[in-house]
């Protein structure tokens, strides 16, 4: 259980430096034009170092979070990789040129203590049992967030990223189920697992819409949008129908430390954002412009 914990923090440290390294490659190569997913866009990106080292490290998150998988419920993994958001804000200060105020200390803050209540609560998981239905359910989705991908990318910003983002999100949770579906697989049988291929596809789907999401907007907004995607609806799926369970007697403590890490998450979105800092943040973030003035030179770099 002490692995599985220490592999779902290291999961959501690989994927919040990841976060920040692709979002400036993704930047380098400038806007797709026409506003529709393009899949050359992925091998313009590929060009860039920063984000080719920022995939390395996805590929390393994903690893320990399959270790975390094969032990913690959905929920509890899911929850734990919004902590990536608050490494993605700690990262952006040198590197986007951001700055973090009060609010946003408190939301690592509450990440954190979510993160922690969750560790406490979370229940031993064994392998997931479940019928064929399921797994081709999994590959059928993927069609879905392909789809809804398709309908993000035509939309305006600030909407165009954020939902991007979000439909990134139901793609990486969507590969969490697949790697929890997979975790007693044989290494022989996993070409005719349909799990597998829902991974397989969704990683490459999810990935073309995510280097989409990070050309436009700001860089945590799109994280905070993809961890509600990869929080909320694969923990009730895990609940429903891979029975993911907390430990007996810690339920509220479980639901308080989802609530607390997806709400950390989603308030350090608005740093990101732009615009005017509340009167109590002023003396500590400075003027916003400055800050982004610094994204975009670190953008254009």
């Amino acid at each position: 259980m002490i692995v599985s914990l220490l592999a779902a923090v290291a999961a959501a440290f690989f994927y919040g430096v990841a976060t920040v390294l692709q979002a400036l490659g993704s930047r380098r190569v400038g806007q797709t034009e026409g506003g529709g997913l393009d899949p050359r866009l992925l091998v313009r990106v590929f060009r860039q170092w920063p984000f080719v080292a920022g995939t390395l490290l996805d590929l390393a998150g994903f690893a320990a979070q399959l270790v975390a998988l094969a032990e913690l419920p959905v929920f509890a993994v899911e929850a734990a990789q919004a902590a990536n958001l608050a490494v993605t804000a700690v990262v952006a200060v040198p590197l986007l040129g951001v700055v973090l105020g009060r609010r946003e200390w408190g939301a690592i803050v509450a990440v954190c203590l979510g993160l922690a209540l969750l560790g406490l609560s979370a229940g031993h998981e064994g392998p997931a049992k479940t019928g064929d239905g399921f797994r081709y359910a999994l590959l059928a989705s993927v069609a879905v967030i392909a789809l809804l991908g398709i309908l993000a990318a035509r939309r305006r910003e600030p909407w165009r990223s954020r939902l991007l983002g979000l439909t990134a999100g139901f793609g990486f949770g969507l590969i969490a189920l697949a790697g929890r579906v997979l975790t007693d697989v044989a290494v022989r049988d996993l070409w005719k697992n349909p799990a597998t291929w829902a991974l397989a596809l969704s990683g490459a789907v999810t990935m073309l819409i995510y280097a989409t999401a990070l050309q436009g907007g700001a860089v945590t907004a799109v994280a905070a949008a993809l961890v509600v995607g990869e929080t909320v609806l694969p923990a009730a799926v895990g609940i429903l129908f891979l029975g993911d369970h907390s430990r007996s007697g810690f339920a509220p403590a479980a639901v308080a430390g989802f609530v607390l890490a997806v709400v950390g998450a989603m308030a350090l979105a608005k740093f990101g954002e732009g615009g005017d800092p509340d009167p109590g943040d002023r003396e500590d973030q400075g003027d916003r412009g400055d800050r982004g003035g610094g994204q975009a030179n670190a953008a254009a770099c």
